[in-house]
């Protein structure tokens, strides 16, 4: 499975975990007992929002450190090629 697949299924997931959930917890104040959601709904849409969270939380984290060891990888490479380049001139 291709990387950028795998990421779009995992954000629409997300977005889909999150869009039911909030859903339910409408719909809980609509049914009878009106304006009272129960224990479950609520424990429901926390998971929603924990699952939700995590899919975005560590895609951030993730893209954030592979950019950080990129960037150190190329800075040396970076100054030794600027230093050749002062030395031949």
């Amino acid at each position: 499975m291709k990387k950028q697949y795998k990421e779009s299924i995992q954000v629409w997931t997300a977005i889909i975990m999150l869009v039911v959930g909030t859903l339910l917890v409408i719909a809980g104040f609509i049914v009878p007992p009106t304006g009272e959601v129960h224990d479950s709904v609520l424990w429901f849409f926390g998971e929603c929002l924990i699952y939700a969270g995590s899919i975005f939380g560590i895609s951030i984290y993730v893209s954030g450190k592979i950019n950080n060891i990129r960037r150190e990888l190329n800075l040396p490479a970076e100054n030794n090629d600027r230093e050749k380049e002062k030395k031949e001139q």
